[in-house]
């Protein structure tokens, strides 16, 4: 006879493993066909103590300059695509180092590589990226510095740009001027060497888009009573032009500029109007859900920096889906060929030559987007996005 006590005990204990086994055959089915998925690392590098996101200006940020840290875009970026990712069965994973010299920037970087990562962000001074870039044989991405430099002389093979370079900027800006026949210019420099190599390049367009420069004056802020003059709008615009060129990379001169130039011209440059890479006030192409999303989990709006590194997440995450299953070098191969759409309505890639990201920018003074650039009229054989920074004909990076 069979022993009711001990058939009671041991009916749920062959019940559960019925039901283990049942798992078992479940997880075995679905591996046979998709295969182990890639857990991939990437590693932000960042300045500490970044001076740009002090206090005095993230409150009240210039155009165009950050309006805070760049890390709540990357978490956007990860989390809007979270459905995306586990449709694949990826896995994606960033981690952050924050660095103080260009020494500590390419040890980061080799760190990074020994512990795993398959790509670095770096949000850095362009002498700290390229330590970094030179301390890894990983892919950068690029997202704080838009010198021209490491698009040309100083490029490297591994170095994606997300962010607009300067030439691009004054390209944008350069096309909307020749399109509103505001052809004769007045370029005001400040006295930095930022402000002299971005005052060459603003140069270069209006004299590449068939503009006319009325004028080029230098300023100057200062607390000596006696070069007081230097930094006066009604002595630095005097003359004949159409409108008013203004390069200050500290932003506070240009931010005083508009309505009290000599004539009622408008401003341009870095403040007036600017070209950007983002706008919250941008309304087409499903722009306000992403500047909604982005306040909503960083309360402040969003601003170009947020934006490029959101479009930098999503380059991850597109590169990860990609190559769900790895291995790390499939992943890198990816990411140098995504196709990526930023809600400003066209699809934006790397370009082969100088690893720059082809993408339209936005022309707005702070309260509204007055156009795009590039403007409608452009021609180019194959690109009109490339009508916006160094072309390939032109060779300027030897390294790719």
């Amino acid at each position: 006879m069979r022993d009711p006590v001990r058939g009671a005990a041991t009916r749920p204990a062959r019940r559960a493993r019925r039901a283990l086994a049942l798992c078992v055959a479940v997880a075995a089915s679905l591996g046979a066909g998709s295969g182990w998925a890639a857990s991939f690392k990437a590693t932000l590098i960042q300045r500490d103590d970044d001076p740009r996101l002090e206090r005095s200006r993230v409150e009240r940020p210039a155009l165009g300059h950050p309006g805070g840290p760049v890390n709540p875009a990357l978490d956007l970026a990860l989390k809007d695509s979270k459905l995306e990712l586990d449709a694949e069965g990826a896995v994606l994973v960033l981690d952050t180092i924050k660095v103080g010299s260009a020494a500590a920037a390419r040890d980061a970087a080799a760190k990074a590589e020994k512990a795993g990562a398959v790509a670095l962000l770096t949000d850095l001074p362009a002498d700290w990226l390229l330590a970094a870039a030179d301390g890894t044989k990983l892919p950068l991405l690029n997202i704080g510095e838009s010198s021209d430099r490491l698009r040309e002389r100083d490029c490297r093979a591994r170095l994606l740009h997300v962010a607009p370079s300067e030439r691009m900027r004054a390209d944008a800006l350069a096309q909307t001027l020749a399109q509103r026949r505001w052809i004769n210019v007045l370029l005001l420099t400040g006295p930095s060497e930022a402000d002299r190599e971005r005052s060459t390049t603003a140069q270069a367009a209006i004299k590449r888009y068939g503009l006319k420069l009325a004028g080029s004056k230098p300023f100057k802020l200062s607390a000596d009573p006696r070069e007081r003059d230097l930094a006066n709008p009604l002595l630095l615009t005097q003359g004949a032009y159409d409108v008013v060129w203004v390069v200050d990379s500290d932003g506070e001169f240009a931010r005083a500029l508009p309505y009290r130039t000599v004539l009622p011209r408008p401003v341009v440059g870095d403040a007036g109007l600017v070209a950007l890479a983002w706008a919250a006030s941008f309304e087409r192409f499903g722009a306000p859900q992403v500047s909604r999303r982005f306040a909503k989990a960083a309360g402040r709006p969003m601003l170009g920096a947020d934006w490029v590194a959101w479009l930098a997440g999503k380059a991850l995450v597109a590169a990860a889906v990609a190559t769900p299953k790895g291995p790390a070098a499939a992943f890198q191969q990816a990411l140098a060929s995504v196709e990526l759409d930023g809600s400003k309505g066209v699809g934006m890639n790397f370009r082969p030559w100088d690893g720059q990201l082809r993408q339209p920018l936005l022309l707005g003074d702070g309260q509204s987007v007055v156009a795009m650039a590039p403007v409608e009229g452009i021609l180019h054989p194959k690109n009109a996005l490339d009508t916006l920074g160094a072309d390939a004909p032109e060779k300027l990076c030897k390294s790719r």
